[in-house]
C-alpha cells in the first residue's frame, strides 16, 4: 500500500525532474546561491582559489546587514561574489526566481511565453520578458555560432510571412518586400543551424554552407535555384528532391528532417509566442535551435521502455548560467 505522505513516481511517467524535485533541491535563494558558489569556485563549498592570495584558501559566508551575496577569504578578507559577471549580476530579482525560470524554460516542449513566465514567477511582465531575453541571447545563442555539420545534411528555406504562403501557389518562388526569410541546415540524426537572412539568394545559401558545413558533406535540397552550384564549391555532393512534381521522398533523397524542424518553429511561434518582431526573430530561432540540438534522443527498441532524462537541458542551462557572460 502506497504512503500518501511519501508518494512514489509512477513507472509510466516519463518525467524524471518535476517541480517537486526542483523545489526539494532548490528550496530558497540561499540554496541557489550555494549551488552557484560550488559550481563556479568551490566544489566542496569551503575551499577556493583566492584571487588576492593566489593560492587555495578557506572561505566563509559571513552574515551582514546588507545581505551581501559573497564569500570571504579567511586569510586576507577578499570578497568573492558568485553572481559577478554572470546573467545574475546586479539583478534585483531573486536568484531563486532565476533558477525557477530556467527550470520552466527547459521543462516545456515548445517554449513558454514571457506572459506565462510572469504568471508563474509572480513578477511584472517587463521583468519576465527581460529575464527570458537575457537567457536567450546570453545562453542559447552560443550554439549557432559554433555548430559545424557533416555527413548527410539537408538545407531549406522557409518564410514567416502568412500573406505570402496564402497567395503563392506550390512551386512558385516569388519574393515580396515584406517577407521574412529563414534559412536552415540540419544534419540527419545531428544538429541544426538556422539563420534569419535578408532574402533567399544564392549568396546567402553559399554563405550558410561555407560557414557551417564541412566540405565533405552531402547535401539534400529541393529544386530552388538558390542551391545551384553548391556541389564542388561548398560541398562534395548535392541531391535534389522535386517538390514541384509532388515528390517528397525518393529513397534517401528528401528534406523531411528540416521540414520537421520548421514545423516545430512555426508551431511554437504561432502557438506560444503568437507574434515575434523582426528585431528579436534571430534570438527566438536560436532558442528553438538550442532545444533541438540538446534534445533527449534515445532510440526506440521493441519491447524496451525509453529512458528519458528530463533534467538534462536544465542542468546544461544551469552550467551555462554559471559562466561569465561574454
Amino acid at each position: 500500500m502506497s504512503n500518501r505522505k511519501n508518494p512514489t513516481r509512477g513507472t509510466a511517467s516519463e518525467s524524471r525532474f518535476s517541480v517537486m524535485e526542483f523545489m526539494a533541491e532548490f528550496p530558497d535563494d540561499d540554496a541557489c546561491l550555494a549551488h552557484l558558489w560550488r559550481t563556479r569556485y568551490s566544489p566542496d563549498g569551503e575551499h577556493a582559489l583566492c584571487p588576492k592570495c593566489g593560492v587555495e584558501r578557506s572561505f566563509h559566508k559571513y552574515s551582514n546587514g546588507d545581505g551581501r551575496q559573497s564569500w570571504t577569504c579567511t586569510h586576507c578578507g577578499r570578497h568573492v561574489h558568485p553572481t559577478a559577471g554572470t546573467i545574475f549580476h546586479k539583478s534585483s530579482t531573486s536568484l531563486h526566481l532565476w533558477y525557477y525560470a530556467l527550470f520552466l524554460i527547459t521543462s516545456t516542449r515548445c517554449g513558454i511565453s514571457a506572459k506565462q513566465l510572469e504568471r508563474e514567477l509572480g513578477v511584472t511582465y517587463k521583468t519576465a520578458w527581460r529575464m527570458f531575453n537575457v537567457i536567450r541571447n546570453s545562453l542559447m545563442s552560443q550554439d549557432n555560432l559554433t555548430v559545424v555539420l557533416g555527413g548527410k545534411v539537408e538545407m531549406d528555406e522557409t518564410y514567416l510571412t502568412r500573406q505570402r504562403r496564402l497567395s503563392d501557389g506550390p512551386g512558385q518562388h516569388g519574393r515580396s518586400l515584406n517577407e521574412r526569410v529563414v534559412m536552415g541546415a540540419v544534419e540527419r540524426q545531428g544538429q541544426v543551424v538556422v539563420k534569419y537572412v535578408p532574402a533567399a539568394t544564392l549568396i546567402e545559401a553559399s554563405r550558410l554552407a561555407r560557414v557551417h558545413l564541412l566540405p565533405s558533406s552531402t547535401i539534400f535540397t529541393d529544386e530552388f535555384r538558390i542551391y545551384d552550384n553548391l556541389e564542388g564549391l561548398e560541398v562534395a555532393a548535392h541531391y535534389r528532391i522535386k517538390h514541384s512534381a509532388k515528390v517528397y521522398v525518393d529513397g534517401d533523397v528528401h528534406t523531411q528532417t528540416i521540414e520537421g524542424f520548421w514545423s516545430l518553429v512555426k508551431g511554437g511561434l504561432r502557438g506560444v509566442y503568437r507574434s515575434v518582431s523582426t528585431k528579436w526573430l534571430q534570438s527566438y530561432l536560436d532558442e528553438y535551435a538550442w532545444r533541438y540540438n540538446h534534445r533527449e534522443f534515445t532510440p526506440r527498441i521493441r519491447g524496451v521502455k525509453r529512458v528519458p532524462v528530463g533534467e538534462a537541458k536544465f542542468r546544461l542551462l544551469l552550467a551555462l548560467a554559471a559562466r561569465p557572460v561574454r
